[in-house]
């Protein structure tokens, strides 16, 4: 589509209905357009008075949007030119990214999957994983998974379906669903798109702001409540088991379901772990969110939701209108896999590694500037750093992209709060020396944009732990 002499790929459509605000439809319209090349790099973008006057909307929802898109890193702003689209470097074996949450692949166990897929047992059920499938999933891998638990469960195309079939299953357009902020935004985009109306919950120093929870349900009832206790992503923060506890009282109290993603939950690197809410939950209310994805290979695709029998049901229908199944060949791999031992051997050696990689990134954070703040996980892939104050992460992130370094600025998590001066660092992927490195041109960066910004009154910081 054309605007006044600018190729914007397909028309914009926005939505005055819609829960999600103009300026967000319309900046997600534009970074997709960028992200897919329809918008190229150097391209000029309208001004917003332009593009205000063609769309028949106000000119600060337009400005709100390339705000966001310039928070991005994805377009640039030059005074008397204009607007121009910057479009994020193409990865490269000199990248040194910390933006994905994602296990390292150099400790896939690859020979002996391959071994896996040519033994006896697995080849000769070929032409029965190679037929349609229930939606519920792999008989044989929900036997497996409901030996460790009383309830039922369904298959899914990783967490992200599960996600998306709860949003399809319980929540009407504009039903409220609450969630942690920042948050994960595959978790976000899901809802939103779905129209519902996220609220999100500020977290406190070891996950989600009970008080805020409590506020919120004075003055509110939402369809769902989302929540991560075990190494949240984005922050890597671990809800107490007092705090789990308390969560399912205030929750019940309100008559609220829970959703609970677990998917981090076994990559404990150091202390004791922590009984779940599903298995803290008297009232068999709580849906449980568990992948393969995290713990072992997440292109093969295969989750799981735990719930009672009619929850169970309802996401099956939905999933039904979906993709029918998830592909039956990755459930059996998976399952063999699990059932060999490989599985417990592989999730020890991630452990191992994950603790290394964990002890590195936390000790490089300390060379960021004084007065940076970041957590200290105890699992999972990711930590969250806060810069002092006046020291934005998208200046950050546009100066450490030329030297090869890249992360997600808090923008990218945000819900109901704005994360301007953190990111996420996702650590799991990269070896130790990787993340010294890395964490090392950050930090000279970070200290550098420092010395420009005004000094932050120290005394005022709560340290985050």
């Amino acid at each position: 589509m054309v605007y006044n002499g600018w190729q914007m790929g397909p028309a914009i459509q926005l939505s005055a209905e819609s829960p999600e605000p103009l300026y967000r439809q319309l900046y997600s319209h534009l970074k997709s357009q960028i992200l897919s090349g329809h918008l190229p790099d150097g391209s000029r973008i309208p001004a917003t008075r332009e593009l205000c006057a063609t769309l028949g909307i106000n000119r600060t929802t337009v400005s709100a949007a390339y705000d966001l898109l310039e928070k991005d890193g994805l377009i640039r702003g030059h005074v008397g030119r204009g607007s121009f689209v910057q479009n994020p470097p193409k990865p490269d074996t000199s990248t040194i990214s910390f933006a994905s949450s994602k296990p390292a692949a150099d400790l896939f166990p690859v020979k002996e999957i391959q071994k896996l897929l040519a033994s006896p047992q697995f080849s000769t059920n070929f032409e029965v994983l190679l037929q349609l499938g229930s939606p519920f999933g792999f008989a044989p891998l929900r036997s497996f998974l409901r030996n460790k638990a009383n309830d039922d469960v369904l298959i899914t195309s990783g967490c992200q379906q599960a996600l998306d079939l709860l949003q399809r299953a319980f929540v009407q357009p504009g039903d409220l669903v609450f969630t942690e902020d920042p948050v994960y935004p595959g978790l976000r985009e899901v809802f939103h798109r779905g129209g519902a109306r996220l609220i999100g919950l500020p977290l406190a120093e070891n996950g989600l702001d009970l008080n805020a929870l409590e506020f919120e349900l004075r003055r509110e009832r939402p369809r769902l409540l989302l929540v991560t206790p075990d190494f949240q992503n984005p922050t890597g923060t671990t809800l107490p088991l007092q705090a789990r506890r308390e969560l399912l009282r205030i929750a019940q109290n309100a008559g609220v379901t829970v959703v609970e993603n677990a998917i981090y939950r076994e990559l404990r690197y150091t202390g004791a772990q922590l009984p779940s809410l599903r298995e803290l939950d008297q009232t068999g209310t709580v849906l449980h969110l568990g992948s393969f994805s995290k713990i072992a290979f997440p292109g093969l695709r295969v989750g799981w939701i735990f719930g009672n029998e009619e929850a169970i049901r309802r996401l099956a229908e939905a999933k039904q209108w979906c993709d029918l199944h998830t592909d039956q060949l990755s459930q059996a791999l998976l399952l063999e896999f699990a059932r060999s031992g490989m599985l417990e051997n592989h999730l020890r050696h991630m452990i191992e590694a994950g603790r290394e990689r964990l002890a590195a990134a936390v000790s490089a954070a300390g060379q960021f500037p004084l007065g940076t703040r970041f957590t200290r996980p105890e699992g999972g892939m990711s930590l969250w750093v806060t810069l002092p104050a006046g020291i934005e992460a998208s200046r950050l992130l546009n100066e450490a992209t030329a030297q090869g370094v890249t992360f997600l600025p808090g923008s990218a998590f945000s819900i109901s709060r704005r994360h301007d001066s953190s990111f996420r660092l996702s650590f799991a992927g990269l070896a130790p020396a990787r993340i010294q490195q890395g964490m090392s041109i950050l930090s000279k960066i970070a200290a550098r944009l420092a010395e420009a910004a005004p000094a932050p009154e120290y005394s005022q910081l709560t340290a985050i732990v």
